[in-house]
């Protein structure tokens, strides 16, 4: 079985040393990290998925008290799935608010850039935002505002 140093699992998750040594801390892992003969840390290819997926989740704004809820009903095995499932599917829907709040986000600065390039193209860009700052509109409404 391939085993790796702390550092190795850094450079394969692109999570920190200091973070790795935190996650296990936290009990954030579902085993013990495994300990080699002179006592470093040793991770198999399961705890190199696991750090993946804890770090996907950070990404997406999951709470660590939350992954720990995760991995501690991983630890416990068989018989909770149900609780899995809806812990994940809970953390889904927020991230799916999330998508759908930047892709709004994304759609009101695309229409902010598309007005100022066809003011800089008419050579009016000079108004924008003359007086007093006009109110962000979403895409779509009046677009000729600063």
């Amino acid at each position: 079985m391939e085993r790796f140093s702390i550092g190795e699992v850094s450079a394969l998750t692109g999570v920190s040393v200091d973070t790795l040594r935190f996650y296990e801390r936290e009990a954030l892992f579902v085993h013990p990290v495994a300990r080699d003969a002179a006592g470093r840390r040793s991770y198999g290819t399961f705890e190199v998925e696991w750090v993946r997926m804890c770090a996907r989740l950070r990404g997406t704004g999951m709470p660590l008290p939350t992954i720990r809820e995760y991995a501690d009903l991983v630890r416990a095995g068989e018989g909770n799935e149900r609780e899995r499932y809806e812990l994940l599917r809970a953390h889904q829907q927020h991230v799916e608010q999330q998508v759908a709040e930047l892709l709004a986000a994304r759609d009101a600065i695309a229409a902010k850039a598309d007005l100022y390039a066809a003011r800089l193209a008419d050579g009016t860009a000079g108004q924008l935002w003359a007086g007093t700052p006009a109110p962000c509109v979403e895409p779509g409404a009046a677009r000729d505002v600063a």
